[in-house]
């Protein structure tokens, strides 16, 4: 196949590599995440896509048909942590959505901060208001540092979608459930710019009020997927159409506005919001490069409550498939198509559903966290004695009751050693590794060692990490990612910019640590501090 070529970057501080040519640095960086978009749906439904959308990426892009995460918890906030910083959690300290404090086992955000608040709006002690937490810089960082009048702007459905990518210097909006409007936060401003409350002001959430959610082609054309209605969606069913905005609701309100969250609804919101930042903000318009970082988060919650391979999915990819051509179209407009540089990915995939892959003949299954937590606990009581030794979940590993080791004077080591035992004898556990073996390295080799090592982080994370067998999830939702297995680490990275990329297909192996440095040398910076990957393949 033929090999992908950057074409338009010398040597960044700190890489190696010859210039392709002279070309300029591009003037905005347009780096576009799909929640929850596993490969396989990118390549299974291309025969179905507009010219101009995913299509500018495949057939007139370079793209990378091998794309993988390396950690094993692969979720949201870690995925979006990930890209562009170049790190991976044992770097980023961002370990999961959520974990808990692992000394006092106190719940923690990912992005969770206290000492800020939502601009216009509400917020709770849990909100995601800040980077705080990060603990890498991202390539916007390193751009900023190097040239304040470069802007970066993230911009999301879910606050850790938008504030993640925007790293420590960029600034964040996401959209609020409760009004249907945008919003960043005091940690980057005290108010905010004319161009944001004039978009919200629009009431463009309202607009949905009543839509219908249709499919997008004939009902044939969705032979490929699995039909509506289907007896694991649970008692509320699920197909197209559907409404936005229960049959008793005469107004908008804040059901409504969070029930727009799980379709294509937000994600036009997001790109329209985009096209407002592009505007507001007169991004890529001088010879100082910016960056956008936009996060669809609607495909994550359709596939949670239908799975990826729903036709509920299936068309909602195509839905983007449509909003992306269009978004295409307006930055060539507005940017000018060899001005700037557009990256896709996503933070994770998708595993099927467990009743669809028993279905298939697969093994797979549903582990329920608070029995085996349960069930942990009492077997660590008939060694250790009486007390909660398990606090709890922490990110993918259980946490300790340190102050009852500490009242007891137990052995930490032969605590995490026995829950080991515990947790791999319960059904679809498939590999649990200690404190002492991750910071040492010691099970070097072992099923997906490497993989739970990148997910771990000493200062974070809890005592024993755990990863289930493929197939078996946590929960009741209808589909989850979060494994270290290919459904949920393989994930597409498209590249389009006609003065830096030569079209064509990657196959080698390639991870999403690679973005940051790839992008980094594009720009001629240094790569982020943290960063473990190399440039793609040249």
């Amino acid at each position: 196949m033929t090999a992908a070529l950057l074409a338009g970057c010398s040597a960044a501080p700190g890489t190696s590599g010859k210039a392709a040519n002279n070309a300029p640095r591009p003037k905005l960086i347009v780096f576009l995440v799909v929640d929850g978009l596993p490969q396989r749906q990118v390549l299974d439904y291309r025969d179905q896509l507009a010219p101009d959308g995913f299509a500018r990426f495949l057939d007139r892009g370079a793209w990378f048909a091998n794309a993988h995460y390396g950690h094993a918890f692969t979720v949201t906030a870690a995925g979006h942590a990930t890209m562009l910083t170049g790190a991976y959690p044992h770097r980023t300290g961002i370990i999961g959505n959520d974990w808990r404090d692992p000394v006092t086992a106190e719940p923690v955000y990912c992005t969770g901060d206290t000492s800020a608040a939502y601009i216009g709006h509400a917020t709770n002690a849990l909100d995601g208001t800040s980077p705080k937490n990060l603990k890498a810089e991202t390539v916007g960082d390193v751009l900023r540092r190097a040239d304040a009048r470069s802007k970066v702007i993230g911009i999301s459905g879910k606050d850790r979608g938008a504030i993640l990518p925007a790293g420590k210097t960029g600034i964040a909006y996401m959209y609020m459930g409760a009004t249907g409007q945008f919003a960043s936060s005091t940690h980057y401003m005290a108010a905010h710019p004319a161009w944001v409350n004039n978009f919200n002001a629009a009431k463009p959430a309202d607009r949905y009020f009543k839509a219908e959610w249709k499919a997008l082609l004939p009902e044939a054309a969705y032979a490929r997927s699995v039909p509506d209605q289907q007896k694991w969606y649970g008692p509320a069913g699920g197909g197209l159409p559907a409404v936005y905005g229960a049959p008793g609701d005469a107004a908008p309100g804040a059901r409504f506005y969070t029930s727009l969250l799980r379709g294509p609804y937000v994600d036009a919101m997001s790109l329209d919001f985009a096209r407002a930042a592009i505007a507001g903000e007169q991004l890529g318009q001088d010879d100082t490069p910016d960056i956008l970082a936009v996060s669809l988060s609607g495909h994550d919650y359709v596939n949670h409550a239908f799975s990826a391979e729903s036709r509920l999915s299936h068309d909602h990819f195509l839905q983007l498939d449509r909003m992306l051509q269009a978004f295409f179209q307006d930055l060539d407009a507005r940017i000018g198509k060899d001005n700037y540089l557009a990256v896709l990915t996503a933070d994770h995939g998708f595993m099927p559903a467990p009743e669809f892959s028993t279905s298939q003949g697969r093994e797979a299954g549903r582990v329920n966290s608070g029995q085996v937590l349960a069930r942990v606990n009492a077997g660590l009581e008939k060694r250790f004695g009486e007390g909660k030794w398990a606090a709890g979940y922490s990110g993918s590993s259980v946490l300790f009751n340190k102050s009852l080791i500490a009242q007891r004077q137990v052995d930490a080591n032969a605590l995490a050693e026995e829950t080991r035992a515990l947790l791999m004898a319960e059904p679809g556990f498939a590999a649990a590794y200690t404190r002492r073996e991750l910071a040492s390295g010691s099970r070097a080799g072992s099923p997906h060692f490497e993989q739970m090592q990148k997910a771990w982080h000493a200062d974070v994370s809890g005592d024993v990490q755990y990863s289930l067998k493929p197939g078996w999830m946590f929960g009741n939702t209808v589909a989850t990612h979060g494994s270290p297995h290919p459904y949920d680490t393989q994930v597409p990275i498209l590249m389009y910019g006609p003065a830096w990329v030569k079209p064509g297909r990657v196959d080698a192996r390639v991870e999403v640590v690679d973005i940051a440095p790839t992008l980094a040398r594009v720009l001629r910076i240094a790569p982020p501090s943290s960063a473990e990957g190399k440039p793609l393949p040249l």
